[in-house]
C-alpha cells in the first residue's frame, strides 16, 4: 500500500472547507536518518563550502591585490571590498527571503546559487576597484539569498531530534571550502607557477565552475512539504511527503510507524507586511531582540577578523602576501571542527546553555589573544593558532545564531525572518567591521587593533547574556511547537 494512503494527513474538515488537519510535521520529525538526509547535507552544505573557498581566496589575495602588477588597491579599499560583499548579501537576503516564503524554498535554491556563481565568475575578470567592488556586491547578493533559502529548508526537512547538530554542521561546511581555498593559494599565488595577476583570477573562475555542479544535486531535493501544506497545496504536499517516506523506507529498510499528532491550519498563500512585522516585532519582540544581538555580534567578530587577517599577517608579522593563505588552513580547521564536535551538545545539553557558553568562551579567548598581540608575545604561527582556538567556539556560536533565527518564528515567515535578521544584524555588526579594522591595521599600532578586538569581545559577552535571559529551549522540539504557524489553531 502506498505510504500516503497509510496517513490521511490533509483531510478537509467537513465543517469548514478551508480547514486542513495535517500530520506532515510529525511524519517528517519521526523519519530515521537516511541517504536522503545525506543528500540534503551535501546539496545544501556544498554551496557553503564553495562560498568558503571563494571568500578564503578573497581574504588570501588581500596582499596580492595591493601589488602594482594587479589592481593596486589600498588597505582601505581592501576592507571596502568586504563591505561591498556584505552590502550585497544584506540586499540579497531581504529580496530572496521574501521570495522564498512566497514562492517556495526549492525554486529559490537555483536562482540564488546562479546569481552567486555569476558574481564569483565575474570577479575573475575585474580590472579596477570599481569593477571588483560591483562584482563582489553581486556575489554577496546571491549568498545572502542562499542563507534564507537553505536555512529554511534545513529546519523544515531535518528531524527535530537532529536539527541542531545538522544545521551547525551544514553551516560549518563553509570551512571545508576554506581549507581547500587556503591550500589552493599556495599554487595560485606562487609567482613561479602563475603570474601575479593571473593565479587569483583562475581561482575565482574555477570556484564558479565547480559550483555549477551543485545545481544538479539540488534537483533531487523536494519542496518543503511543510511549506506546501500551509500554502494550500495539500495534494502536492502529500505527494512530496509520500515520496520522501518511500525513499527513506527503501534506503533504511525501516517500517515507518504511523503518527497521531496533527496540526490544524487555515491555509493562506500570502500575508501582508503589517501581519509580518507585527508578528516579528510585537508578538515575538524578545525573540527578535535576541536574534538581532546574536547575529550582529558574531557578524562583527567574523567580518572584522576574517576579511583582514591577511593584512595583520603582512603588516605586523612580515608574512609574504603570497603565503598568507597557508596560515588560514589551521584557522579554517578550527572553524569546522567546532560545529562538528560541539553540534550534538546543542541537541543534548540544550540551546540556551551551549549558545551562551560558546559566545562567552570565544569572547574571553579573543581578549587573551589581543593582550598577547599587543605585548608582541605571539609569532605569526602563534597568532594563527590563537585564532584557530577562538573560532573553534565562535564558529559554533555563529552557526547557532542562524539556527536560532530559523527556529523561533512561524513557518510562514521563516525565510524572511532569517533574511531580516541577517540583514539588520550584518548591517549593524558586519558591514563597518572590515572598514574599521582595515583602518586600525593601517595605523600600524598594535594597541589600536586591540581596541577592535576588545569591542568584538564585548559584543560577544552581551550576546551570551541575552541568550541566558531570552534563549528558547528548542532542542528536540518540533518547529510548530516552538512557534505555531500563523495559519494554525488548536485541534
Amino acid at each position: 500500500m502506498p505510504l500516503n494512503q497509510e496517513h490521511v494527513s490533509a483531510a478537509p474538515d467537513p465543517h469548514n472547507a478551508s480547514t486542513v488537519h495535517t500530520d506532515i510535521p510529525a511524519r517528517l520529525d519521526r523519519l530515521p536518518w537516511s541517504r536522503f538526509h545525506w543528500l540534503l547535507v551535501f546539496a545544501l552544505g556544498a554551496s557553503w563550502a564553495i562560498d568558503g573557498l571563494e571568500v578564503t581566496l578573497k581574504g588570501a589575495i588581500s596582499g596580492v591585490l595591493q601589488d602594482p602588477a594587479t589592481l593596486y588597491l589600498s588597505s582601505v579599499e581592501i576592507g571596502a571590498l568586504a563591505s561591498f560583499y556584505l552590502l550585497g548579501a544584506v540586499i540579497g537576503a531581504l529580496v530572496c527571503g521574501w521570495l522564498t516564503d512566497r514562492h517556495g524554498r526549492a525554486r529559490l535554491f537555483f536562482i540564488t546559487l546562479a546569481i552567486y556563481l555569476t558574481g564569483t565568475l565575474l570577479t575573475a575578470f575585474s580590472w579596477d576597484f570599481i569593477s571588483i567592488a560591483a562584482f563582489r556586491c553581486i556575489t554577496g547578493f546571491g549568498i545572502g539569498g542562499e542563507y534564507a533559502a537553505i536555512n529554511s529548508a534545513i529546519d523544515e526537512l531535518i528531524p527535530a531530534r537532529l536539527r541542531g547538530r545538522v544545521s551547525l554542521i551544514i553551516n560549518g561546511s563553509f570551512w571545508l571550502g576554506a581549507m581547500l581555498g587556503s591550500g589552493a593559494t599556495l599554487v595560485l599565488l606562487d609567482p613561479s607557477v602563475f603570474a601575479v595577476d593571473t593565479g587569483w583570477r583562475i581561482g575565482f573562475g574555477a570556484g564558479a565552475l565547480l559550483g555549477f555542479l551543485v545545481l544538479f544535486a539540488r534537483a533531487f531535493i523536494p519542496e518543503s512539504p511543510r511549506w506546501l501544506s500551509i500554502h494550500g497545496r495539500h495534494r502536492h504536499a502529500e505527494r512530496a511527503m509520500a515520496d520522501i517516506e518511500t525513499r527513506v523506507a527503501r534506503q533504511t529498510g525501516v517500517a515507518l510507524t504511523p503518527v497521531t499528532e496533527k496540526l490544524t491550519i487555515h491555509p493562506r498563500s500570502r500575508f501582508g507586511f503589517r501581519i509580518i512585522f507585527s508578528t516579528l516585532f510585537t508578538k515575538y519582540r524578545s525573540r527578535a531582540v535576541l536574534c538581532f544581538v546574536l547575529i550582529s555580534s558574531q557578524a562583527f567578530l567574523y567580518n572584522a577578523i576574517f576579511f583582514t587577517y591577511a593584512l595583520v599577517l603582512t603588516r605586523f608579522y612580515a608574512v609574504p602576501a603570497q603565503t598568507t593563505g597557508l596560515y588560514l588552513l589551521p584557522f579554517a580547521i578550527g572553524n569546522f571542527l567546532g560545529p562538528l564536535f560541539l553540534g550534538h551538545l546543542f541537541d543534548s545539553i540544550g540551546r540556551r546553555t551551549m549558545i551562551s557558553a560558546t559566545y562567552a568562551v570565544a569572547a574571553t579567548l579573543l581578549l587573551v589573544t589581543g593582550a598577547l598581540f599587543v605585548n608582541e608575545t605571539l609569532t605569526a604561527l602563534g597568532q594563527t593558532a590563537a585564532w584557530a582556538v577562538i573560532f573553534f567556539f565562535a564558529s559554533a556560536a555563529a552557526s547557532s545564531a542562524y539556527l536560532t533565527i530559523s527556529e523561533v518564528f512561524p513557518l510562514e515567515l521563516r525565510a524572511l525572518s532569517i533574511a531580516v535578521f541577517y540583514a539588520i544584524g550584518t548591517a549593524a555588526g558586519g558591514i563597518a567591521a572590515p572598514l574599521l579594522f582595515g583602518a586600525l591595521i593601517g595605523t600600524g599600532e598594535r594597541i589600536n587593533v586591540f581596541y577592535g578586538y576588545a569591542l568584538g569581545a564585548t559584543l560577544m559577552y552581551v550576546a551570551a547574556a541575552f541568550e541566558l535571559r531570552y534563549g528558547v529551549r528548542a532542542e528536540r522540539v518540533s518547529l510548530e511547537t516552538i512557534a505555531p504557524p500563523l495559519s494554525s489553531q488548536s485541534d
